[in-house]
C-alpha cells in the first residue's frame, strides 16, 4: 500500500499539469454542463440490469490516513470490465474491449454484434452526456436499426410475417432495459420495419442504410415522447429523460475487406497500419463534430441568421452549453420553443430552454460516414470515446497497440516450428523467448493496456503513483481530471485480406 494524506488531489493536479496533457481543464469544463443538467432533471432509471462500471476508488482508511490501492488492486480495477471475443472466420480475427468509469454512473456504453441476416460485424462506442440514459438506450437499439436498413424488402416482409427478435447477435451485452420501455421500443422498431417495406430503396448501399438507421432511431426518441403527450396529455418521464439527455456515437460495419464508419460527435475511429519498413501509421478515419472542426462551424453558422452568429457558438460550445455539435437525443436543442415549453419545462423548469434559443433545431444526428477498403497492412481498428483521445494521440494509441500485439504472443505456450528439431535449435528458441519476454505486456487485453497507459503513462513508462492517485479519486473529483473511457479494438486477419479479390 502507498500512503498519502488529503493533499493528494493537489499532487495529482500538479502531476497532470506537469505532463501537459491538457485534459484537466477539458474534462472539468466538459462536465460542468452535464452535472448541472443532471441536478436539474434528476436521474430516471431505464435499466433493470447494468454493466458494473460504477467507479470504485479502492481507498481504505487506517489511523485517519488514506491508503492508495496497491499495484494488484489497480490491476483489478482496470480489468473489471474487459472483454475479448475471437472469430473463426472472416476479416476480423478478434476484438478487445474495456471501460473505465469516471462518472457514477458511467455515461459511456459500447455494443458489438454479428448481423444475423447479413455477413457484417457491427461495433459501436456511445458517449453520453447529461446522464447515461440516451447512451444506454441507443446502444441497445441502434445496431438493430442499422441491420434492418441493410435488408432487402423481401426479407423485411418475411420478418413482419414471422418476427425473429433481434437482428444482431450481440456479445457481452450487460444492459437490460425495463419492461415498459421494451414494449415502447419494440413497437417503434416494428413501425420502422413497416416503413422500410413501403419505401423503395437500394438496400445494397451501406452508406444509406447506416444514415437511415441513425436518423430513424433519433427521430423515434422524440416521437416516443411527443405522441403520448398529444394523444392523452401524459409525459413519460423515462422516454423524456432519454430524449433530453444525449449521446455521441461512433459505429463501424465490417464486411470482409469493406470498412464503414459512421460518426456523430467527438468519438473517433483510428486504423493501425504497418508499413513495409515495420513502422506504425495511425490513419484517423473520423472527424470530430466540435468547435475545432471549422467546416462544422460554418455549417451551423449558415443554418442560422447572421444576428445569431455570436450566440449560436459561444465558448466553443453550441449555445454556450454543448461541446459536440452533432449528437443523438439532446432534444433541448432540436424541439421548438413551444414544444419545450409544453413538454420539458413542466418537468425540469425554465432552464430546459437554452438561452438565445431562437431558430431551432440547432443540432442534428446526421452522421458522417467514411469508407476504407482494408488491406493486409491494416492490422487493427481502435474505436474509443474522447476520454481516451483526451489523453493519447492517435499515433500514441496505435504504437501502444502495435507493441502490445508483438508482446502478447508470449501469453501462449511455445510451439516448436517442426517435429525433427535439434536440441541446439530449441535452446536458441528458448533464449530468444527469454529475451523477448521483457516486452510481454502486463495486460493481455489491449483495451486495458491502452487505458493503463492513458491514465498512468509518462515518457519514462507507467507511473504507479499517478495511476493509483487518479483511480482513487471519488467521481465528483475524478471528473475534473478525466472523462469516462471506453475502448474497442478489432484485429484484422491479414491472410484473409490478402486473399480478397481487388
Amino acid at each position: 500500500m502507498t500512503y498519502f494524506n488529503v493533499t493528494h488531489i493537489s499532487l495529482v493536479l500538479r502531476t497532470c499539469l506537469k505532463l501537459n496533457r491538457g485534459f484537466v481543464t477539458h474534462a472539468s469544463i466538459k462536465h460542468s454542463f452535464n452535472i448541472n443538467f443532471q441536478r436539474l432533471f434528476g436521474y430516471v432509471p431505464i435499466c433493470s440490469r447494468l454493466i458494473h462500471t460504477s467507479k470504485s476508488n479502492g481507498q481504505t482508511q487506517k489511523d485517519g490516513i488514506t491508503l492508495l490501492p496497491s499495484p494488484q488492486e489497480v490491476t483489478l480495477i482496470l480489468r473489471k470490465n474487459e472483454f475479448n471475443k475471437e472469430f473463426a472466420s472472416g476479416s476480423v480475427k478478434s476484438y478487445d474491449s474495456n471501460q473505465l468509469a469516471s462518472n457514477d454512473p458511467i455515461e459511456d456504453t459500447r455494443c458489438e454484434g454479428q448481423c444475423k441476416l447479413t455477413p457484417g460485424l457491427l461495433m459501436g462506442v456511445f458517449d453520453g452526456h447529461g446522464g447515461p440514459a440516451c447512451a444506454q438506450v441507443v446502444s441497445k437499439r441502434l445496431l438493430d436499426y442499422v441491420a434492418a436498413a441493410m435488408l432487402p424488402t423481401d426479407t423485411i416482409n418475411a420478418i413482419l410475417k414471422e418476427p425473429q427478435g433481434a437482428l444482431v447477435d450481440t456479445y457481452n451485452d450487460k444492459i437490460e432495459l425495463i419492461n415498459d420501455l421494451k414494449t415502447i421500443y419494440d413497437n417503434s422498431f416494428k413501425e420502422f420495419l413497416l416503413e422500410l417495406a413501403r419505401t423503395p430503396r437500394d438496400d445494397s448501399n451501406v452508406y444509406t442504410a447506416m444514415e437511415k438507421g441513425v436518423l430513424q432511431l433519433d427521430s423515434d426518441l422524440s416521437r416516443e415522447v411527443i405522441e403520448p403527450f398529444y394523444s392523452n396529455g401524459v409525459i413519460n418521464q423515462k422516454t423524456l429523460s432519454v430524449a433530453l439527455s444525449g449521446a455521441v456515437v461512433c459505429i463501424s460495419y465490417i464486411d470482409g475487406p469493406h470498412l464503414y464508419v459512421a460518426n456523430i460527435g467527438d468519438c473517433n475511429a483510428v486504423l493501425g497500419t504497418l508499413t513495409d519498413d515495420n513502422e506504425w501509421i495511425a490513419k484517423k478515419i473520423t472527424k470530430e463534430h466540435n468547435s475545432e472542426n471549422f467546416d462544422e462551424l460554418k455549417r451551423i453558422w449558415n443554418e442560422h441568421p447572421d444576428e445569431e452568429r455570436k450566440t449560436v457558438i459561444r465558448r466553443d460550445r453550441l449555445l454556450g452549453e454543448l461541446a459536440p455539435l452533432r449528437s443523438m437525443g439532446d432534444y433541448r436543442y432540436k424541439w421548438s420553443t413551444e414544444l419545450l415549453t409544453k413538454v420539458a419545462v413542466p418537468c425540469v423548469g425554465d432552464k430546459a430552454i437554452p438561452a438565445n434559443y431562437h431558430t431551432p433545431p440547432y443540432l442534428t444526428a446526421k452522421p458522417d460516414i467514411f469508407y476504407h477498403r482494408l488491406s493486409p497492412k491494416d492490422k487493427f481498428l481502435i474505436i474509443a470515446s474522447d476520454g481516451l483521445w483526451d489523453m493519447l494521440t492517435p499515433l500514441q494509441a496505435v504504437k501502444l497497440v502495435g507493441e502490445h500485439m508483438k508482446g502478447k504472443v508470449f501469453y501462449n505456450p511455445l510451439k516448436l516450428p517442426k517435429k525433427n528439431i535439434q536440441l541446439g535449435d530449441i535452446n536458441e528458441l528458448l533464449l530468444h523467448r527469454k529475451e523477448s519476454l521483457k516486452s510481454k505486456p502486463k495486460d493481455r487485453n489491449a483495451a486495458t493496456h491502452l487505458i493503463r497507459h492513458a491514465i498512468g503513462g509518462t515518457e519514462y513508462g507507467i507511473d504507479h503513483s499517478r495511476l493509483a492517485h487518479l483511480l482513487s479519486l471519488t467521481p465528483d473529483v475524478s471528473r475534473m481530471f478525466r472523462d469516462d473511457i471506453t475502448v474497442t479494438i478489432a484485429y484484422f486477419d491479414s491472410e484473409f485480406l490478402r486473399q480478397c479479390p481487388a
